[in-house]
Order: structure tokens, then C-alpha cells, then sequence
């Protein structure tokens, strides 16, 4: 067997090659509008997109790279979306960046390097390649979050950002070395023999775990660690934040599997119980916060905070009692909850853009005032947004937090129950921010008598986002078993 085999990185590479091709034939475009560089980028999406399809359709596990890197379904499932996600984030986006004089190669540039990091992330299977994906990805973010040089809110985001996300990634290695200095190994699955072993000291692991958790953590956004979201989401261009909250949720997922669940499931009584912690104070701060909130955009960061807590209920049910028979429908609810996230995340901030308008962000939620008249497909396409982040039926939202609740409840364990009903108790909190938001598009009067500008392909993709929340969640059952699928494919090895 080829020790290389670079078949397992042909997405990676392919996407590379392209994202350097962009920035070079940027220079060489004339057009303002920077078509054929978008064209270009959305070509090379697609094609890196089709491959990860293909190789998830095949259904193998495979490694290459020196064992660093694994392909197995999971991981090309969810570059497969991410990959979609930056390709909406891209179309939504181009008409915004426009009109603020940022419409540059270096934004389709770095949103392309900013899915590379994401696809190493997916892929990994040594320390080294996770944490060499996590910083491609966030130095990445961190340039684009200051795109806007001359925009002093945004270059304060981007500094709040880089400092605290440095913070965190050395949080993250920190613990990671500590994993190799007790199981002496940088792979994965060979940290995950070793710990399995019980012949390790204990208290060096536990430490590790702790650092990993909240490298962890500020990655996914949650508390203690969700200092950074509101203020980077509201600082930052709209389009950035898409590109923020987006597919780099997936990629924060991919390595909580792959480093807890695949490296650490020997210890998952230590970080299950880290994870309830983080997810319950999530719950709590996040939805109450999001209350006294009147910028849209950071009540959605706020909105975010508690959404990932709920996500993090999800994998704390894996293993129960000391057995490992919940973990398939466990960590796959939990992915279940996160593609829907950012589906319903995409259209939410993709709609805010198509809003905004020269020297207008429509970043208020008093801006969405009279919607219902000014414009009434956009705030019935809003609505549906609102009401899958509240977990409102039919929506794929509703059905996200039904498969998350269902893997608590049935563990038929007192603790697990209790934090499915504090769950439940703290989204009828949450909802109420969602509900005003469709109760000024409807219900208050106009302060903004125009009309917002008709962009053919914008408001056809804003059309099918709306249609595919609804879709999903009609119709959950097969983006259910594919997540299914791809968790026990990767548990399996």
C-alpha cells in the first residue's frame, strides 16, 4: 500500500491550485464587477465540491499522507457542504462587496484558502494536520475580517479577534502536546489505542483534555469562550460574518469528532462533562443576552452562542454508563444539527446583505420594520429563517432539535432527561427574539418606504435557501441518514 497515496488529498490539492490561479488571474481583470474571477472561483468550488461527492458516494476509508491524513465518508460529506456553504456565501456576498469598494480578488482569495483549512480540518488524522488546518483557516478569517482597512469598527473586530484567537490556538496546542507527551503519538487513532490501554498517568490526560476542550470551545463560540462572537459578528463586513458563521461551524465539528470522539473516547467521561457545562451555560447566557439585543447581526452572534450549546447536548450522550451503543445516534444528531445550522445561517445573513444597500447595512432589527409591505416574499422567506432558528415546525430547525432531545431522552437516565428539559425550557426563552424579529417585518410600521433593489440571482437563491429549509425539514429523513451513515462509517474505523 502507497504510505503517500495523494488520491486522498486530490479535493485539497485541486482546490490549492485554484485558489492560487484566482489571485493571478485577478490581476489581469479589468471588469469592476470582477466576473470572471467570481466565475472562476465558483467553477473551481464546484469541481472541488463533485469530488468530495464522488469520493463520500464511494463509501471507503482511506489514508494517506503518512497515515496524516484520513478520507472516509464524514469527513467528505462535510467539506461537501462546507464547500456549498462558501460557494452561497460567495454569490450572496458579490452585490455587497461591490458596492463598499471591496469586490478584490484577495476576498475570493482568502474565502478559497479560508475552505482549505476547512477540508485539511475534515480530513485530519494527525494533531499536527489539525492544527496546521485550524490556523490556514483562522489567518485567513482574520484578513478578511479586516478587508475594510479604512473602517475603524472592523479593523477593532479583526484585532479582538486575532488576539483572543491566538489565545485559543495556543490553548488548543498546548493540550494537544500534552496528549503526545502522555500517549507519545501525534495519530490519532493511535493516541486512541494508547489511552484505551489505561497504562498512562491519568492527570497528564485530564489536563490535556481540558486545554483541547477550550481550544475547542472558542472555535465553536461557546461560553466561557464566546467573548469574541458578538463583537466580530457585528464589527465585521456582512459578508465576512456569513463566511464566519457558516462553514467553519462544520469544520469546528469535524475536529470535536475527530479529536474527542475518534483520539479521546477513553475519556469521554471527563469531556462529556466539560461539554454539559459549556453547553447549558451556552444555553443560558446566549438566549438571555439575545434578548436586549437590537443590532440584528449581534443578536444572531448571541443566537449562535446558544444554538452550538445545543448542538454540544448532542455529543454528550455518546457514551452512556460506560457503553458506547448511543454513540451512532448521538454524534449524528449532532451533525444533523449543524448542517442545519448553517443552512438556515446562510439564507438568515444572505437575506441581510440582499437588504442593505450603498451607506444601509440593514443591520438593526428596527430596519426590518413594514418588510411585509415593502416587500413580502422577502419577509415570508425571513419568517421561515426565524422560525427553523426557533425550532418552529416544519421547519428543518424543529426537526434539528428533535433529533438532539430524542438522543438525551434516550438514555433513560435522570441527568441526560433534565438537560433535554432545560433545553426545552431555555429554546421557549430563545424563541421570543426570533418571533420579534417576524413580528416588526409584519406588524410595525415603515420607516424605510423603498423598496430593496431586485437582484435576479440573489433572489433566486434566497428562494431556494428558503425552500430547502422548508424541504429538510419536511423531508429530514434522507440528510438524516446520510449524517447516519457517515458517523458510523467513521466510528467503524
Amino acid at each position: 500500500m502507497n504510505p503517500m497515496n495523494w488520491l486522498v488529498v486530490t479535493p485539497e490539492a485541486l482546490l490549492l491550485v485554484m485558489a492560487c490561479a484566482v489571485a493571478l488571474v485577478d490581476l489581469f481583470v479589468t471588469d469592476t464587477k470582477r466576473r470572471p474571477t467570481f466565475w472562476l472561483a465558483q467553477a473551481s468550488l464546484a469541481a472541488v465540491a463533485a469530488l468530495h461527492w464522488v469520493f463520500y458516494d464511494g463509501g471507503a476509508t482511506v489514508y494517506g499522507m503518512q497515515r496524516m491524513m484520513v478520507g472516509d465518508p464524514m469527513g467528505h460529506l462535510l467539506a461537501f457542504f462546507a464547500t456549498l456553504a462558501v460557494m452561497v456565501t460567495i454569490a450572496y456576498a458579490q452585490p455587497y462587496i461591490a458596492s463598499r469598494d471591496m469586490l478584490k480578488g484577495e476576498f475570493f482569495t482568502l474565502a478559497m484558502f479560508v475552505l482549505l483549512g476547512i477540508c485539511v480540518m475534515c480530513s485530519a488524522n494527525n494533531f499536527l494536520v489539525v492544527y496546521l488546518g485550524l490556523e490556514l483557516m483562522s489567518l485567513s478569517l482574520y484578513a478578511l475580517v479586516a478587508l475594510r482597512r479604512d473602517h475603524g469598527v472592523s479593523t477593532e473586530a479583526a484585532m479582538k479577534y486575532f488576539v483572543l484567537g491566538a489565545l485559543a490556538s495556543g490553548f488548543l496546542l498546548y493540550g494537544l502536546s500534552m496528549m503526545y507527551g502522555a500517549t507519545r503519538s501525534l495519530e490519532i487513532n493511535e493516541v486512541f489505542n494508547a489511552i484505551s490501554t489505561g497504562r498512562i498517568n491519568g492527570t497528564v490526560l485530564t489536563f490535556g483534555v481540558v486545554f483541547v476542550v477550550a481550544g475547542l470551545a472558542f472555535k465553536l463560540g461557546v461560553v466561557p469562550f464566546h467573548m469574541w462572537v458578538p463583537d466580530v459578528y457585528q464589527g465585521a463586513p456582512t459578508a465576512v460574518t456569513l463566511l464566519i458563521g457558516g462553514a467553519p461551524k462544520l469544520a469546528a465539528f469535524a475536529i470535536t469528532i475527530r479529536l474527542l470522539v475518534e483520539g479521546m473516547l477513553g475519556l469521554a467521561v471527563d469531556w462529556q462533562q466539560m461539554l454539559m457545562v459549556l453547553a447549558v451555560a451556552s444555553l443560558v447566557i446566549g438566549n438571555l443576552a439575545a434578548i436586549a439585543q437590537t443590532n440584528l447581526k449581534r443578536m444572531l452572534a448571541y443566537s449562535t452562542i446558544s444554538q452550538m450549546g445545543f448542538m454540544l447536548l448532542g455529543m454528550t450522550a455518546g457514551v452512556v454508563s460506560g457503553n458506547t451503543l448511543s454513540a451512532g445516534n448521538a454524534y449524528s444528531s449532532a451533525m444533523f444539527y449543524v448542517v442545519s445550522y448553517v443552512i438556515t445561517t446562510l439564507g438568515t445573513f444572505g437575506l441581510i446583505m440582499f437588504l442593505a444597500r450603498t451607506g444601509f447595512e440593514s443591520e438593526e432589527i428596527s430596519d426590518l420594520a413594514g418588510l411585509a409591505k415593502r416587500a413580502p416574499w422577502l419577509a415570508g422567506i425571513m419568517t421561515l429563517f426565524m422560525f427553523s432558528l426557533a425550532g418552529v415546525p416544519p421547519m428543518v430547525g424543529f426537526y434539528a432539535k428533535l433529533a438532539i432531545l430524542q438522543a438525551l431522552i434516550t438514555t433513560n437516565l435522570t441527568g441526560y432527561i433534565v438537560l433535554a428539559v432545560i433545553a426545552v425550557m431555555l429554546s421557549l426563552v430563545g424563541s421570543f427574539y426570533y418571533l420579534r424579529v417576524v413580528k416588526v417585518m409584519y406588524f410595525d410600521p415603515p420607516t424605510d418606504a423603498s423598496r430593496p433593489l431586485q437582484g435576479g440571482g440573489v433572489s433566486a437563491l434566497l428562494a431556494v435557501n428558503g425552500l430547502a429549509v422548508l424541504g429538510f425539514g419536511l423531508l429530514p429523513g434522507g440528510l438524516m441518514a446520510m449524517c447516519r451513515d457517515a458517523i458510523l462509517r467513521a466510528l467503524a474505523t
